[in-house]
């Protein structure tokens, strides 16, 4: 490059940077916390529709404060998130996945979190994690998600299923002692499509394995991946496994017959299950994943984030911290039965006492973060692929692999 043109293209940036810098919000936190205002809150799918009811309670103790809750689905936040950023009409406070936040994050309209307020140690690393980025932190924990194994009990013991699985092998082997006592599969795991790596997740995690490093690095076909693969594709070839996809499949429903005696399930399958299917109460239990290397699952849930150009970051901040405390958290965990980020909202009542929820808790202590990667549901989608070619029988888990390699390493960044 010439010297003209390394001028220019300086200038550029710089001019960039300045307007991502005034993009940002520069100007201060504006109103202080206790004035009076109105805080614009976007949150979404159930915890959209929950929110207005704490926002309400927020508002009797906070009398100078209101709080205007818009719930959004989550098949359009992502798309609203980002017209209104382009725009500068971020509400004040928004629910963020963990995928959106090294997006929103690098174009500079998150504020960042205050960690004299907010303590990392307070909440579970993967929660704090996924709202981290580059070391800086721009999200908030507010709840945290993971799988576990559910599986039927009362079927277990009629099978000689004395324990839940707490292996790999030992969960192989649960599934072929649930089917030779009469159920249609041993274990529902995805065999193809959008977000099978979702359910690979756990035996990719348990075995040691990464789709991508955190410093940006494929590692998707390493001897660990494969060996997860292997396992995850020998289900389907036992005949343990479906392999065709149903559209709109509901696992619960052969979960209640008993044809599906397992599966890898996320916290409001609970409520679901005791909602749905009464009569198999106290017939199904939860366990942590079944260890390879270790016991191993995703991380998913979400954070609260403030705009960088909120005119109310004091009052944001305030009501975040209502939000994702231990009080806060447990009341929310009540509500929705979303599980607390804040660990030491685990200290009381069924969060405590329970053993399910100390399954739970167990299992995001070890949970992983998929790292931050703009590419990152391209990235994947490469991994669903090779999971269904392995799946269908059309190619070894080796070469899936090496060719999910190949696509991924001109993707990460």
């Amino acid at each position: 490059m010439n010297r003209a043109a390394s001028t220019a293209t300086a200038a550029i940036a710089l001019a960039s940077a300045l307007t991502l810098t005034a993009c940002g919000g520069s100007g201060g936190n504006g109103a202080a916390a206790d004035e009076k205002q109105t805080l614009s809150v976007w949150a979404m799918g159930t915890e959209g529709e929950k929110l207005g009811d704490v926002a309400k309670e927020y508002e009797k103790a906070n009398p100078n404060i209101t709080v205007k809750v818009t719930p959004i689905g989550w098949d359009v936040a992502h798309q609203k998130l980002v017209a209104a950023a382009a725009a500068g009409k971020l509400p004040d406070v928004m629910q963020m996945g963990g995928s959106y936040m090294g997006e929103f994050a690098d174009m500079g309209v998150l504020e960042p979190v205050d960690t004299s307020v907010f303590k990392k140690d307070d909440f579970f690393p993967a929660g704090w994690e996924q709202g981290e980025i580059d070391g800086k932190a721009y999200g908030v924990p507010w709840y945290v998600d993971t799988r576990v194994l559910f599986y039927r009990s009362d079927l277990a013991e009629k099978a000689g299923i004395t324990k839940a699985p707490a292996t790999m092998a030992e969960l192989q082997q649960a599934a072929e002692a649930y089917q030779k006592a009469g159920a249609k599969w041993g274990l529902s795991i995805q065999p193809g499509g959008l977000d099978t790596v979702q359910s690979f997740y756990q035996f990719l995690y348990s075995a040691g394995g990464e789709i991508v490093t955190k410093d940006g690095k494929a590692v998707v076909n390493s001897p660990e991946a494969v060996k997860a693969l292997e396992n995850y594709g020998s289900y389907f070839d036992k005949g343990l496994a479906e392999k065709s996809v149903r559209p709109g499949y509901d696992v619960t429903k052969d979960f209640n017959s008993g044809d599906v005696p397992m599966f890898f399930g996320g916290p409001w399958i609970m409520g679901l299950l005791d909602e749905n299917y009464p009569d198999i109460k106290g017939k199904w239990a939860v366990a942590n994943v079944p260890a390879d290397q270790t016991s191993g699952s995703m991380a998913g849930g979400s954070s609260l984030a403030i705009s960088a150009d909120s005119g109310h970051k004091d009052a944001a901040q305030e009501f975040v911290k209502y939000l994702t405390d231990a009080k806060g958290q447990a009341d929310w965990f009540e509500r929705t039965r979303d599980l607390p980020a804040n660990t030491a909202a685990w200290e009381t009542g069924e969060l405590a006492s329970s053993p399910d929820m100390e399954v739970w808790k167990k299992q995001m202590e070890t949970a992983q973060v998929s790292p931050v990667q703009p590419k990152w549901t391209e990235i994947t989608s490469k991994v669903d692929t090779a999971i269904e070619s392995v799946t269908q029988g059309k190619s070894s888990a080796q070469e899936a692999l090496d060719k999910a390699q190949g696509e991924i390493e001109g993707l990460v960044q």
